[in-house]
């Protein structure tokens, strides 16, 4: 059942098995799961992910490559809803361990907002994390382009940029390293540090030895038609013409609601096994805020395997089923 704020206090006193924040891939993947394992399962989803902002699906198995992300997680929402889930638009604020169950404290609707809370046996941790786009005054000029060929993921779309003038965007030091890994793809580079960060002499050295162009300048606005970006404008006047771009300018993580919880973490990740189970082990990490690779196909791998885990301990301790007509009958002698 869809949830809001008319309905939501049917489930108020109910106990989940499993309660998934966040609605991306990898968290409707696990709620699907959960549902065909017959388990209770609310998913919470505070809107506008990461997978919600890719204009295409190029590397993902089985579907066209101009498939929108946000039509792969509209159909995730549906299938899981056609399998009697519950599903709450709304952002988790606090995650409570009681003991045998958490609580979990949302924020529901932006204006007039109230704060439900809702308890489960489980909880999977699927929020994920959105990534920084340089700021500029115009923000819907960066909106425009970012997804479609203003990149933000080269193990994505490394291939999209293959051959190409590319800028890449950053906003430290550190960040110019993914010049040395983009020119796989591609040498024809120009990166752009915006007047974020300096640059040190050693820095500009191999930049230079690589042939890449060094633009510290600030950034006045995308040049572009049609969601193609083809340059940009500094705030001298000068422009820089471009076929593609990349943004290496980190992210941030949807995570607050965790540090509450006596969890394992690895800077902003979530230390987990094999199954996506973190140090505790009621909580599992799916995706984006657990070690590894952000790619969408890992994401819904990783709700698989957590799903799974939670219904084999549910189910072995759980008593076991049995047909009560057949134990009352005779024993049948041949």
């Amino acid at each position: 059942m869809k949830l809001s704020k008319k309905n939501l206090d049917q489930r108020l006193n109910h106990v989940y098995d499993v309660i998934v924040v966040g609605g991306g891939a990898g968290g409707l993947s696990a709620a699907i799961y959960l549902q065909r394992y017959r388990l209770s399962c609310l998913v919470i989803e505070k809107g506008r992910g990461r997978s919600f902002w890719m204009q295409d699906l190029r590397n993902y198995l089985g579907l066209p490559p101009d498939t929108p992300g946000r039509t792969l997680l509209q159909q995730g929402q549906q299938h899981f809803l056609s399998l009697n889930g519950d599903y709450l638009p709304g952002y988790v604020e606090e995650v409570r361990d009681e003991g045998e169950t958490f609580a979990v404290k949302v924020k529901v609707g932006k204006q007039e907002s109230i704060y439900p809370t809702f308890r489960c046996k489980y909880l999977i941790a699927a929020s994920g994390l959105i990534d920084n786009l340089p700021q500029l005054e115009d923000m819907q000029n960066v909106y425009d382009y970012a997804g479609y060929n203003l990149h933000v993921c080269m193990i994505c779309d490394g291939y999209e940029m293959a051959d190409k003038k590319c800028g890449l965007f950053v906003n430290s030091e550190a960040a110019i390293q993914t010049a040395f890994v983009l020119n796989w793809f591609t040498p024809y580079l120009t990166v752009f540090t915006q007047g974020l960060c300096q640059v040190s002499p050693e820095m500009r050295q191999k930049l230079e030895e690589y042939g890449f162009q060094l633009v510290e300048t600030p950034i006045h606005k995308f040049l572009g038609h049609d969601h193609e970006m083809c340059g940009v404008e500094l705030t001298d006047g000068s422009v820089v013409e471009l076929e593609t771009g990349l943004v290496a300018m980190g992210s941030h993580f949807y995570n607050d609601y965790l540090k509450g919880l006596d969890l394992e973490w690895k800077a902003e990740n979530l230390v987990t096994d094999s199954m996506c189970r973190t140090s505790h082990p009621r909580v599992f990490a799916l995706g984006d805020l657990k070690e590894g690779i952000n790619q969408v196909s890992i994401a819904v791998a990783d709700g698989t395997l957590a799903a799974t885990a939670i219904w084999r301990e549910i189910r072995r301790a759980a008593p076991p089923r049995r047909w009560e007509d057949r134990l009352n009958q005779p024993a049948i002698l041949s």
